[in-house]
């Protein structure tokens, strides 16, 4: 009876409440629109993007200081080493970077809610099911050279690039590791030693490179040998600081058997973190597929290749920004400050959109001469420049969507993210880039126009979620779930 009495008024009073609270929550967050907050918001997110987008443009680049290396080889050695890097990336990196960004919300939250021990807890017990994962993968990736074949690529190629791939195995357990402590340091807003680590490893890398490609006789093996060598020195730097700095004296406390339980609750939102991710790598690779079926495919190839390479560039800054709203958002609804996570959102997007016109007026501006920096072919010079200003379009709601896809991690609400990307990518974005290539034969520019098509939907409805957001009730979950996850340690 006495819960029956409790729950009738309140199921009567809930609508006026709900009204009175969302008022309450409108007025808490215009005085925060005020200079001070802004300008220190301001302040906060340039001092992680910047570091971040740093790091981003540091560890993809390791990848293609690889490639460059193996491209003097020959046609056969960076074919095989392209195709190596791009299968890698769809059947393990991207896979791994997905699962690890879980780690955004729950180390994120946590630490704004000053349960800091948990961040250590939360690191070990993604180390633990990302090397597990980590191991099928690493079989995966032996295999490249038959899967590949079977997929109906050139023999010899696939040949060089299974080959490429087998010496890349060890990469994939420090990748496992190395995405772990990028989250665990990120979440604490302690971002600059990754930037120093991953400095140091890029230039280690180059001259690993040089001695193990042209120097031992390795040749392409070589290359594949300096990226996990690359990854496990960063990996050790990053360990030696986290179990030496002051700085991580309370967030890491050293191994615990807290990690082996309630690995559930990392894996509902690392699954769907690893969707949020893969759904739209997996797209872009895809593009390069349908490219080999138009005609012409050396061209569209070619042309699709460098796009895909200018927009990797570029999109290092939406990157940046997407980090660093993740861990704004989580530090603060960890906290019990909804409204501060709002503001931070509003920055973000408005700082992007300032930065995306920039990027995007500088790119249409070089289009005629961007082509020359990778071919001296006229044809090819001519098809960049048009294709230049279609990239500079898909750019601008590729970073919202970068944005608001950080603001959905912060928040925890990874699989609202899965689905959306399921929807814009595969019902909207792909099949539009098919139909405007094949159908209305568009060619390249068509598969383009397509993504940009998926990238809308995204944007948008990424968008009327992040407006429709209850602040507060975001608050609350967060809450939850920061002391859910301190269950195991109260029962033992």
């Amino acid at each position: 009876m006495d819960r029956q009495e409790e729950r009738t008024p309140s199921s009567l009073e809930s609508p006026l409440l709900l009204n009175f609270d969302e008022r309450i929550s409108l007025i808490g967050f215009k005085k925060s629109l005020n200079r001070d907050n802004i300008v220190a918001e301001v302040k906060r997110q340039l001092w992680l993007a910047g570091p971040l987008m740093s790091v981003n443009l540091l560890m993809y680049s390791l990848q293609v200081i690889s490639v460059m290396f193996v491209g003097h080889l020959g046609e056969l050695a960076l074919s095989g080493a392209s195709m190596a890097t791009s299968f890698a990336s769809v059947t393990g990196f991207s896979l791994l970077i997905g699962m690890g960004s879980a780690l955004d919300t729950l180390c994120g939250q946590s630490y704004g809610a000053k349960q800091y021990h948990m961040l250590g807890v939360h690191m070990q017990r993604a180390m633990v099911v990302l090397l597990l994962v980590s191991v099928p993968l690493a079989f995966v990736w032996f295999n490249t050279g038959h899967i590949l074949t079977v997929l109906g690529q050139d023999p010899e190629i696939a040949a060089e690039a299974g080959q490429y791939a087998r010496f890349m195995i060890p990469s994939i357990f420090a990748y496992a590791i190395l995405q772990c402590h990028i989250r665990f340091l990120q979440t604490q807003n302690n971002v600059f030693p990754m930037m120093i680590s991953t400095g140091i490893t890029t230039l280690v890398h180059i001259f690993m490179c040089w001695i193990l490609v042209f120097k031992s006789g390795l040749g392409n093996k070589g290359a594949a040998l300096a990226n996990a060598t690359s990854y496990w020195i960063n990996v050790l730097l990053l360990v030696l600081y986290v179990n030496f700095s002051p700085a991580c004296k309370k967030t890491w406390t050293g191994f615990s058997r807290e990690a082996l339980h309630n690995v559930l609750h990392f894996l509902k939102l690392g699954i769907p973190s690893a969707l949020m991710v893969c759904l739209e790598i997996w797209t872009f690779e895809m593009m390069v597929l349908l490219s080999g079926l138009l005609p012409n495919p050396r061209l569209e190839t070619s042309v699709l290749s460098i796009s895909l390479n200018t927009c990797a560039m570029v999109y290092m800054i939406p990157l940046g920004l997407s980090s660093a709203v993740s861990t704004r958002v989580s530090n603060e609804l960890g906290a019990g400050r909804p409204q501060a996570a709002r503001l931070a959102v509003c920055v973000t997007t408005f700082m992007f959109m300032i930065v995306g016109m920039v990027v995007s007026s500088v790119m249409i501006l070089v289009r005629r001469e961007w082509g020359k920096c990778y071919s001296n072919e006229e044809e090819v010079v001519r098809y960049v420049a048009t294709m230049l200003p279609i990239l500079a379009a898909s750019y601008l709601l590729d970073g919202i969507q970068s944005v608001l896809s950080g603001t959905v991690r912060g928040c925890g609400r990874q699989k609202i993210g899965a689905i959306i990307n399921l929807g814009a990518y595969y019902l909207i974005g792909i099949p539009s880039s098919i139909v405007f290539a094949f159908v209305f034969h568009i060619g390249g520019k068509g598969l383009w126009l397509g993504i940009i098509c998926g990238l809308f939907v995204q944007a948008f409805v990424l968008l009327i979620i992040t407006v429709r957001t209850d602040w507060d009730e975001q608050a609350k979950k967060a809450t939850d779930r920061v002391y859910n996850a301190l269950v195991p340690i109260d029962v033992e």
